[in-house]
């Protein structure tokens, strides 16, 4: 029996003793301050067009503070080989020219556990190598009380981004535009109109791509036409040809000009030139009629993805439609990344629909000339990454 309770004791006291401990590691990260974050990584792509970035730091500590508690911090570039021993990365620290912070100090006030905000600022983004990845490690430096060691520290993650990321299914959908400014699509003498698709399959009697039915259109079949053959349609007859192909179920870039004085319709896949031809056609093509939805004998009007009837949608994705006001030349069609992204104030480049939104059903003009797309119905937007990287 004296064995029992003698038991008994010594693991009453290594309990008492084990709750004790914990009391004391509790009070310990009570009195610790911290980077409030769910990651102590964040990444951050860089995207064509974006040279600017802000993130926001904030520090906290478990129980209310019972007087102001500053805190400092730095950026660390020792810190990149702990980061890269940690996540398995082979990160170079970010450059000076690339990040600001204007001001190291914050604040948790007395009754606060949560302290005055941090900005830090990256710029110059357009700058850096897309091919590498950086990394701006920012700790607390300094503080009133002591630093959470597991949680003093953000890493921010800088690399390169797919030139897209998102683009929108458009299969049984269709997109129009009311047009805010229709002029810049209106008598257009010359034009090139370009699109990135993926068709799932090519299997309808007539797959738009875009433009107005009975006037100028862009699309793939017809009756007499193999499904997947591109024509351009206009009043005045059609242009098309037999090596006018869009394969299926890969992306492909696709770019037609039209020049009205001679009538010739060009049509480029995934950059190569195609058999020319020439339309009877001789006149401007006015894309910025006003939208309706064509019944009663109401005009027809611009789409992406329908014409005439719903039967005539584009069977999957689709992103980067452009309209420009000239003919692009064959070297401007094939510059580097010239099919997954453009800078919106090109010359001559009157409409821009990246279809990149990732929400919604409006889809932004990126351009200045503010006309907006919006779809018929739900759009579903799909991740991506083009262009595809070579395995």
């Amino acid at each position: 029996m004296k064995h029992f309770y003698l038991f008994f004791t010594i693991i009453l006291l290594a309990t008492i003793r084990l709750m004790s401990s914990c009391q004391d590691d509790m009070e310990t990260f009570d009195t610790k301050v911290y980077i409030k974050s769910d990651s102590k990584v964040g990444t951050l792509l860089l995207k064509k067009g974006v040279n600017s970035l802000e993130r926001v730091i904030q520090s906290e500590i478990a129980t209310p503070a019972s007087y102001d508690i500053k805190i400092s911090y730095k950026a660390e570039a020792a810190l990149v080989d702990v980061y890269n021993s940690s996540y398995y990365d082979n990160a170079i620290i970010l450059p000076e020219d690339n990040y600001e912070l204007p001001e190291t100090e914050v604040t948790i006030l007395k009754g606060s556990t949560k302290s005055t905000e941090l900005t830090v600022y990256l710029k110059n983004l357009e700058l850096l190598d897309r091919e590498l990845v950086y990394v701006l490690p920012i700790t607390i430096a300094d503080a009133d009380i002591p630093a959470l060691e597991s949680a003093r520290t953000i890493y921010y993650v800088i690399k390169g981004a797919a030139l897209i990321n998102t683009v929108a299914n458009i299969s049984e959908n269709s997109v129009y535009v009311a047009w805010k400014k229709p002029s810049v699509v209106n008598r257009l003498y010359r034009l090139t109109a370009e699109a990135l698709i993926r068709a799932d399959k090519l299997d309808n009697q007539i797959s738009t791509i875009m433009g107005i039915e009975g006037k100028f259109i862009i699309r793939i079949g017809d009756a007499g036409l193999p499904s997947n053959q591109l024509q351009v349609a206009t009043e005045d007859g059609s242009a098309t040809f037999s090596d006018w192909i869009i394969p299926v179920k890969r992306w492909v870039h696709i770019a037609v000009t039209y020049e009205y004085s001679t009538g010739l319709i060009e049509l480029y896949v995934d950059g190569k030139k195609k058999t020319s031809q020439t339309v009877d056609f001789r006149s401007y093509v006015n894309w910025g009629i006003a939208h309706s939805d064509e019944s009663n004998g109401k005009p027809r009007c611009f789409w992406i993805g329908y014409s005439y009837n719903k039967e005539r949608y584009l069977d999957g994705d689709i992103c980067e439609c452009r309209v420009w006001n000239r003919v692009l030349s064959e070297e401007e069609i094939n510059a580097k990344d010239h099919f997954y992204y453009v800078v919106p104030d090109s010359p001559g480049l009157v409409a821009y629909w990246k279809l990149d939104d990732a929400g919604g059903n409006v889809i932004k003009d990126h351009t200045t000339n503010g006309n907006n797309a919006t779809a018929s119905s739900a759009l579903q937007w799909k991740v991506v990454e083009l262009p595809l990287k070579d395995k």
